[in-house]
Parts: C-alpha cells; sequence; structure tokens
C-alpha cells in the first residue's frame, strides 16, 4: 500500500475531530476570563439578538454577597466568585448550567483583617480559570485556591503571597501547561509568580524592573498608591515558536518567558497607571491598553530585546481609549467602548479611526464578540449589540435591572451574563419566561 500523504494525514485528523464532537465541546466552555481564545471572542452562530429582563432569560439566580469576578464554564457547571461586602468572608458559588441551581456556595477564605478595597471595586473581583479538571480561584494575596472540578473539594491554597492591592485585587489569574500564572501589582511590591498547578509549590517568581517608586507625568512624587498599581491579567502568545507571556504591570508592559520568568522586553510607559485590561495579539503585533491617568492604545511589533525604543511601536491611539474594559479585534478592526461610554473602531494596521460614537452610560465590562455582532454591556444594566463592521450600527438594544460590572461569558449558544446582584443564563430559549 502506498504510504499517506502528510496532507490526507492532517485531513483525516481534522475530519475526526470534527465528528468526535470536540469543537462542539469546546464551544461549551468558557474556562477563563475573556474566554478560551482570551479575546472575547465565542464560537455561537446563535447567541440571542433580543435581551433584558424577562426577556430570553432562561433562568435568573440570585448571588449573595459583592463580586465582580466573571463567570467561568467547564463540565456543565459555571463557577464565580463572591465576597461579604466588607471583605471578611471570600466564597466559591458553583451552579448547574443547565437550571442555574446553585451546587456549591463556600466560604474559602476568612479574613480577620482585609485590605482597604475601593467602593467601586469589589474582594472577589479576579475571575476563576478552570483547566484540567481543577478550579483555581484567586482573590490577589488574601488567597489563592485550587479546587477539584467534579467533587468542589480544596486541594491546595496559598495565603502567603505579601501585596498591598491598595484599592482592591483585580488580575485574573491564568494556565500555561503545568503553570498557574498570577500578577501581584500592588502599592508596596509587584511581581508575577507561577505555581506548579498539582502543589501550589511556587516554581518561578520575578520582580517587576521598572522601578515603581517613579515620579508620575506631571514630575511629582509618586511612590504611593494608583501609580504602582495594575489590575490586568496576562496572555500567552506564540511568537515564531517560541511563547511569550505578556503582562501589564504598573509604568511598564512586559514580555516575559512563561516558563522561567524571565524578561524578555518591556515598553515603558512612565505616565499611566493602574493598567487594568488583558492585551491583544495579531499579526506579529502586540496591542495594549496603557490604563489610567493618559490611557493609550499601543501597538507594539513582536520580536523586540530588552527595553524597546519608541520606533518599536507602531502607533499610539491617545483618545477614547478604555481604561477598564478590554478591546475586541475582529477581521483587522479593533473595536472597544471607553469607560465614558464612547464607542471607537480603529484600523489595527494603523491606528485610523473608522469610526466614534457615543453609545452611552459607563463601562466596566469588556464587550464580547460572535457570530459578526459586539455585544456591549454597561454599569446601568444597558446592552448594546452593534454590528462588528467598519460601519456603525446598533443591532439591539435591552435592559437588565441591575448593572454590570464582569465580562460576560457564553457556553453553547446562551450568553451567562453576571450583574452586580445575580447571574442570568439569556438565550433564544428563554423567549417569554
Amino acid at each position: 500500500m502506498l504510504p499517506r500523504h502528510p496532507r490526507s494525514s492532517l485531513l483525516l485528523f481534522v475530519c475526526l475531530l470534527l465528528n468526535s464532537g470536540y469543537f462542539s465541546f469546546a464551544a461549551n466552555e468558557w474556562p477563563e476570563f475573556r474566554g478560551p481564545s482570551a479575546d472575547g471572542h465565542a464560537l455561537s452562530k446563535a447567541l440571542p439578538l433580543e435581551m433584558g429582563e424577562g426577556r430570553n432569560v432562561i433562568w435568573k439566580t440570585l448571588i449573595h454577597g459583592k463580586g465582580w469576578s466573571s463567570p467561568v464554564i467547564s463540565g456543565g457547571k459555571v463557577w464565580l466568585t463572591t465576597s461579604k461586602e466588607d471583605g471578611t468572608e471570600l466564597s466559591v458559588v458553583c451552579l448547574e448550567r443547565g437550571s442555574g441551581q446553585i451546587l456549591q456556595d463556600e466560604v474559602l477564605f476568612r479574613v480577620s483583617n482585609p485590605q482597604f478595597c475601593h467602593k467601586f471595586n469589589s474582594y472577589a473581583s479576579p475571575t476563576p480559570v478552570i483547566s484540567g479538571g481543577r478550579v483555581f480561584v484567586s482573590f490577589g494575596s488574601p488567597g489563592i485556591a485550587c479546587l477539584d472540578e467534579v467533587t468542589g473539594k480544596k486541594l491546595w491554597e496559598r495565603t502567603d503571597f505579601v501585596c498591598n492591592h491598595y484599592r482592591g485585587a483585580g488580575s485574573s489569574p491564568i494556565v500555561w501547561k503545568n503553570l498557574l500564572i498570577q500578577n501581584f501589582d500592588g502599592s508596596d511590591a509587584q511581581f508575577v509568580v507561577a505555581l506548579d498547578i498539582a502543589s501550589g509549590k511556587t516554581v518561578w517568581r520575578t520582580e517587576r524592573s521598572v522601578d515603581f517608586q517613579d515620579l508620575d507625568a506631571e514630575g511629582k512624587p509618586a511612590g504611593e498608591g494608583d501609580y504602582r498599581k495594575a489590575f490586568a491579567t496576562p496572555t500567552v502568545v506564540d511568537w515564531e515558536g517560541k511563547p511569550l507571556l505578556i503582562s501589564s504591570g504598573a509604568k511598564a508592559h512586559y514580555a516575559y518567558d512563561p516558563a522561567t520568568g524571565g524578561e524578555v522586553w518591556r515598553v515603558e510607559e512612565r505616565g499611566q497607571h493602574s493598567a487594568s485590561t488583558r492585551p491583544l495579539v495579531a499579526d506579529g503585533t502586540v496591542f495594549i491598553q496603557t490604563g489610567f491617568g493618559k490611557p493609550q492604545l499601543l501597538a507594539v511589533k513582536l520580536g523586540g530585546v530588552g527595553v524597546l525604543e519608541e520606533s518599536q511601536v507602531q502607533w499610539r491611539l491617545k483618545k477614547g481609549v478604555p481604561s477598564k474594559p478590554s478591546m475586541i479585534l475582529h477581521e483587522g478592526l479593533l473595536f472597544m467602548v471607553d469607560d465614558s461610554g464612547i464607542g471607537n473602531c480603529v484600523k489595527a494596521s494603523s491606528g485610523d479611526v473608522v469610526w466614534t460614537q457615543r453609545i452611552g452610560g459607563n463601562f466596566s465590562a469588556s464587550p464580547l464578540y460572535a457570530n459578526g455582532r459586539i455585544y456591549i454591556f454597561n454599569e446601568e444594566g444597558k446592552v448594546v449589540v452593534i454590528a462588528a463592521e467598519s460601519e456603525f450600527k446598533v443591532l439591539a438594544e435591552g435592559k437588565f435591572e441591575d448593572g454590570f460590572m464582569a465580562s460576560p461569558a457564553v457556553a453553547g449558544d446562551d450568553l451567562f451574563l453576571r450583574t452586580k446582584t445575580a447571574l442570568y443564563r439569556v438565550g433564544s430559549s428563554g423567549v417569554g419566561k
């Protein structure tokens, strides 16, 4: 028999995957902040267009306490975190995906003397991550826990990291291979740590290399508080066959070797602070939102080493850039809505503005892309669906009882939306319910 051509083998493998339901299984999971591809894209072709209180709602479950973490979904379960408003009890909540019934509601950490948390934030803002049958839950320095996804049993915990989050934690953990990676950017310490997912032991820890006890953009001392802070979630990308951990801190944005924590490069942005978003990467460029102060969007060419020069920043956008919501990248266009409700569409290749529109409201949640649409959720509970196109077009609007601080999740053809008080499952089968 003639040997099979490598391309034929690849096609056969893809067909087997399709027939096995692999891709439908992946579409039923939302394992981390901003989803399986870490960019806010959902695979569903049938998310509902119309939604709101009592409109396409399959179920609604009240969630006690205060928490801005986004839901994560795997194996028919939905996980999120919450806290007593004073931060003395930090809890995990697990719900049945089909019915919204609460399966587990457990205090993971009791804190006798919580750090200060700004009322705009919560003590349960980092989003969990699910990988390999385990659920990793972080509240920042007060505690990180690993739970068995099936039983909910706590397998290990860490409560020994020293970091004053100053206004509360916000960075979500991610999993890369056998490592749980977490940013810690506080007023007293700034570092990135990688833990062994099986044991919770530290594999590496890298201190941020930029002196955060520096001057702000106006030349004033910035040794306290916000100019030392960051709330961003890192991401791992492949660059020319090698992985890079892209991680935003205060006053600088870094690329590390995720296996060792070694710094590969950094872009220094000393006039900005409190970076809070997750970077996007496409076509050899990383798109970074710089945070508060004077927020900008940087397009940085990958491939550099050391402290990058301005020439390696391909372009900058200085107007209409969000401080808190992350962006959507689709077909060469970047879509964003800033904290005050101004929507922007810009060309990823150049930063040229395609359109700018007032959407209205205040925003913390990141938008979602699915099937040519972008779903946008504001702090007042309003939902706006726009076309992911070069021409601004509103497709639908809706209103929920309470506002959105958490970003949305998708499993199958349903949205899982967390407001300040409840978790919703929204889908076309919920018409009239």
